[in-house]
């Protein structure tokens, strides 16, 4: 499969994406959020209309920037020879609906997996998901795989959400993040909290967290915690705000 080449202007910053959402791959390897081919992860091209992301049933020791592929707004492929991952529609209908998310991840992680299977959210009952996912983890609706009824479902979830995570019915997590870096991030610690509330679950029923102290927590991390950019945003921090659709 080929499609036209982009333009020389903008190569060094799609080599530059290529490369960044092929090396954060190996995170989701590394953390054993994925098996066999299952799960990806797409970037913006800042200052365009597209987004890389993972070629399908491609096998994630094969995967170097030149196998990622480049796809519009709409999720039509602009660059590559492979044909775009299955979820493609899902990604491009987030970052259409909210401009301020710059990375997609999507996995099947045993434990978020299992909440997803039972339909039930994980709820707020440890400071880390207080911290990160400013509340419970909210669950979407099952929707099929291979038009963009999945990205409906993200996007109408965290619309009235400040989570960064969702668990879409019977199907496995989905995250988001100003970057794909935030955006795998958020997987890793979407699966950590759904085992260790699990874990809490075997003993008894995890104590919930007051939500003053949940609206502490979360502004504490987002706006005090660790390094920031020159805009002052904490450098993994995105919150989602599906109010209006991307103008560009």
């Amino acid at each position: 499969m080929n499609a036209p080449q982009l333009p020389d202007s903008l190569s060094e910053a799609v080599a530059q994406v290529r490369a960044n959402v092929a090396a954060l791959h190996a995170e989701l390897t590394r953390y054993q959020l994925v098996v066999w081919t299952a799960g990806n992860i797409s970037e913006r091209i800042p200052g365009t209309d597209m987004f890389v992301i993972k070629p399908s049933g491609v096998a994630y020791e094969d995967l170097t920037a030149e196998s990622m592929v480049v796809c519009d707004r709409d999720g039509q492929l602009v660059l590559g020879d492979r044909a775009p991952s299955s979820d493609t529609a899902a990604h491009a209908y987030v970052y259409r609906h909210m401009p301020q998310v710059g990375g997609v991840v999507h996995t099947h992680s045993p434990y978020a997996t299992a909440w997803a299977a039972r339909g039930e959210p994980v709820p707020c009952v440890l400071t880390m998901i207080a911290d990160e996912f400013g509340g419970e983890i909210p669950v979407g609706p099952f929707a099929v795989i291979g038009d963009d009824s999945i990205g409906r479902g993200i996007v109408e979830t965290l619309r009235s959400s400040r989570s960064t995570a969702v668990l879409m019915k019977s199907h496995g997590p989905f995250t988001v993040g100003r970057d794909a870096r935030a955006a795998v991030k958020s997987a890793v610690l979407c699966e950590e909290v759904a085992r260790t509330v699990h874990l809490a679950r075997e003993l008894g029923d995890p104590l919930p967290i007051a939500a003053e102290h949940i609206d502490a927590l979360y502004d504490r991390y987002q706006n005090v915690y660790g390094q920031h950019d020159d805009d002052g945003a904490q450098e993994s921090a995105v919150v989602p705000d599906a109010t209006q659709e991307d103008p560009r």
